[in-house]
Protein backbone atom coordinates (compact mmCIF):
# COMPACT_ATOMS: atom_id res chain seq x y z
CA UNK A 1 0.00 0.00 0.00
CA UNK A 2 1.36 3.42 -1.01
CA UNK A 3 1.60 5.98 1.76
CA UNK A 4 2.26 9.72 1.20
CA UNK A 5 4.23 11.38 4.00
CA UNK A 6 6.03 14.68 4.46
CA UNK A 7 9.77 14.22 4.03
CA UNK A 8 12.05 15.19 6.88
CA UNK A 9 14.21 18.02 5.55
CA UNK A 10 17.15 17.10 7.78
CA UNK A 11 17.26 13.53 6.43
CA UNK A 12 16.93 14.41 2.73
CA UNK A 13 18.43 17.90 2.41
CA UNK A 14 20.97 17.99 -0.42
CA UNK A 15 20.81 14.28 -1.25
CA UNK A 16 21.34 13.70 -4.95
CA UNK A 17 19.19 11.65 -7.28
CA UNK A 18 19.04 10.93 -11.00
CA UNK A 19 15.76 10.61 -12.83
CA UNK A 20 15.51 8.71 -16.10
CA UNK A 21 12.62 8.70 -18.54
CA UNK A 22 11.95 7.66 -22.12
CA UNK A 23 10.50 9.76 -24.90
CA UNK A 24 9.47 9.13 -28.47
CA UNK A 25 9.33 12.78 -29.51
CA UNK A 26 9.32 16.41 -28.53
CA UNK A 27 7.35 19.61 -28.95
CA UNK A 28 9.11 21.77 -31.51
CA UNK A 29 8.94 25.51 -30.91
CA UNK A 30 9.36 27.48 -34.10
CA UNK A 31 9.71 31.25 -34.39
CA UNK A 32 7.23 32.73 -36.87
CA UNK A 33 6.45 36.25 -38.06
CA UNK A 34 3.44 36.32 -35.70
CA UNK A 35 5.16 34.72 -32.70
CA UNK A 36 5.66 31.01 -32.16
CA UNK A 37 4.22 27.72 -33.37
CA UNK A 38 4.36 24.52 -31.33
CA UNK A 39 4.07 21.15 -33.05
CA UNK A 40 4.83 17.59 -32.02
CA UNK A 41 7.76 15.87 -33.76
CA UNK A 42 8.66 12.19 -33.54
CA UNK A 43 12.32 11.28 -32.94
CA UNK A 44 11.90 8.14 -35.04
CA UNK A 45 13.22 6.10 -32.12
CA UNK A 46 12.71 5.94 -28.37
CA UNK A 47 15.32 7.95 -26.47
CA UNK A 48 16.28 7.71 -22.82
CA UNK A 49 16.77 11.05 -21.12
CA UNK A 50 18.03 11.80 -17.62
CA UNK A 51 18.79 14.62 -15.26
CA UNK A 52 20.31 14.92 -11.82
CA UNK A 53 19.01 17.03 -8.97
CA UNK A 54 18.94 17.23 -5.18
CA UNK A 55 16.20 17.16 -2.58
CA UNK A 56 15.44 20.55 -1.01
CA UNK A 57 17.52 22.54 -3.48
CA UNK A 58 19.12 25.61 -1.90
CA UNK A 59 17.39 28.05 -4.29
CA UNK A 60 14.00 27.15 -2.79
CA UNK A 61 12.51 29.38 -0.09
CA UNK A 62 10.99 27.26 2.69
CA UNK A 63 10.28 24.17 0.57
CA UNK A 64 8.11 21.27 1.61
CA UNK A 65 8.32 17.79 0.12
CA UNK A 66 6.19 14.68 0.26
CA UNK A 67 7.29 11.15 -0.53
CA UNK A 68 5.34 8.18 -1.83
CA UNK A 69 6.46 5.13 0.12
CA UNK A 70 5.85 1.42 -0.22
CA UNK A 71 7.00 0.30 3.19
CA UNK A 72 10.43 1.91 3.62
CA UNK A 73 11.07 2.34 -0.12
CA UNK A 74 10.73 5.85 -1.57
CA UNK A 75 8.96 5.44 -4.92
CA UNK A 76 8.54 9.10 -5.80
CA UNK A 77 8.32 12.56 -4.40
CA UNK A 78 7.00 16.05 -4.94
CA UNK A 79 8.56 19.27 -3.68
CA UNK A 80 7.28 22.81 -3.76
CA UNK A 81 7.43 26.28 -2.31
CA UNK A 82 5.35 29.43 -2.25
CA UNK A 83 6.77 32.23 -4.38
CA UNK A 84 5.79 35.03 -2.03
CA UNK A 85 6.47 37.89 -4.45
CA UNK A 86 3.71 36.78 -6.84
CA UNK A 87 1.71 34.34 -4.70
CA UNK A 88 2.31 31.39 -7.01
CA UNK A 89 3.16 27.95 -5.71
CA UNK A 90 6.13 26.45 -7.57
CA UNK A 91 6.41 22.68 -7.89
CA UNK A 92 10.16 22.30 -8.16
CA UNK A 93 10.10 18.52 -8.59
CA UNK A 94 7.55 15.79 -9.03
CA UNK A 95 8.73 12.38 -10.05
CA UNK A 96 8.29 8.64 -9.78
CA UNK A 97 11.79 7.22 -9.74
CA UNK A 98 11.42 3.79 -11.32
CA UNK A 99 9.70 3.31 -14.67
CA UNK A 100 8.05 0.12 -13.38
CA UNK A 101 6.12 2.22 -10.83
CA UNK A 102 4.83 4.77 -13.35
CA UNK A 103 1.22 4.84 -14.54
CA UNK A 104 0.03 3.30 -11.26
CA UNK A 105 -1.45 6.46 -9.73
CA UNK A 106 1.59 7.43 -7.64
CA UNK A 107 2.15 10.68 -9.55
CA UNK A 108 -1.52 11.58 -9.12
CA UNK A 109 -1.32 10.97 -5.36
CA UNK A 110 1.74 13.24 -5.19
CA UNK A 111 0.11 15.92 -7.37
CA UNK A 112 -3.07 15.89 -5.25
CA UNK A 113 -0.95 16.27 -2.11
CA UNK A 114 1.04 19.27 -3.39
CA UNK A 115 -2.10 20.95 -4.78
CA UNK A 116 -3.65 20.68 -1.32
CA UNK A 117 -0.51 22.29 0.12
CA UNK A 118 -0.73 25.13 -2.43
CA UNK A 119 -4.39 25.70 -1.52
CA UNK A 120 -3.49 25.63 2.18
CA UNK A 121 -0.95 28.39 1.50
CA UNK A 122 -3.65 30.41 -0.37
CA UNK A 123 -1.63 30.47 -3.59
CA UNK A 124 -3.41 31.93 -6.60
CA UNK A 125 -1.92 29.36 -8.97
CA UNK A 126 0.56 26.50 -9.25
CA UNK A 127 3.46 26.54 -11.74
CA UNK A 128 6.14 24.09 -12.76
CA UNK A 129 8.69 23.56 -15.49
CA UNK A 130 9.40 20.65 -17.77
CA UNK A 131 11.17 20.18 -21.07
CA UNK A 132 9.76 19.92 -24.58
CA UNK A 133 11.14 16.38 -24.86
CA UNK A 134 9.40 15.15 -21.70
CA UNK A 135 6.19 14.33 -23.57
CA UNK A 136 4.77 12.00 -20.91
CA UNK A 137 5.22 14.64 -18.18
CA UNK A 138 3.51 17.24 -20.37
CA UNK A 139 0.60 14.85 -20.91
CA UNK A 140 0.41 14.14 -17.16
CA UNK A 141 0.36 17.85 -16.30
CA UNK A 142 -2.33 18.56 -18.90
CA UNK A 143 -4.40 15.73 -17.44
CA UNK A 144 -4.21 17.55 -14.10
CA UNK A 145 -5.38 20.88 -15.51
CA UNK A 146 -2.05 22.55 -16.29
CA UNK A 147 -1.50 24.45 -19.51
CA UNK A 148 1.53 25.99 -21.18
CA UNK A 149 2.09 29.52 -19.89
CA UNK A 150 5.55 30.18 -21.33
CA UNK A 151 8.87 28.83 -22.43
CA UNK A 152 12.55 29.71 -22.39
CA UNK A 153 14.50 28.78 -25.51
CA UNK A 154 17.89 28.91 -23.74
CA UNK A 155 17.29 28.11 -20.05
CA UNK A 156 19.77 25.25 -19.76
CA UNK A 157 22.30 25.75 -22.58
CA UNK A 158 22.76 27.76 -25.75
CA UNK A 159 21.81 24.64 -27.72
CA UNK A 160 18.45 23.83 -26.10
CA UNK A 161 16.58 24.27 -29.39
CA UNK A 162 18.90 21.92 -31.26
CA UNK A 163 18.76 19.36 -28.45
CA UNK A 164 14.93 19.61 -28.36
CA UNK A 165 15.10 20.28 -24.62
CA UNK A 166 13.47 23.70 -24.29
CA UNK A 167 12.09 24.72 -20.90
CA UNK A 168 8.29 24.90 -20.79
CA UNK A 169 6.48 26.64 -17.95
CA UNK A 170 3.08 25.18 -17.18
CA UNK A 171 0.52 26.57 -14.79
CA UNK A 172 -2.83 25.92 -13.20
CA UNK A 173 -5.01 28.60 -11.63
CA UNK A 174 -6.47 27.80 -8.23
CA UNK A 175 -9.75 28.92 -6.74
CA UNK A 176 -8.90 31.73 -4.33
Amino acid sequence: MIKIVELDKESYNGKKFTLRYVTKGYYDIELTKKGFDISYKNFGETKEMSFGDVFFNEWLDEPIAFGAFDGEKLLGYVEGTLEKWNNRYRISNICVFDDSNRQKGIGTLLMDCILKEANKRNARMVVLETQTCNEYAISFYKKHGFRIIGFDLFAYTNTDLERHEVRIEMGKMLDV
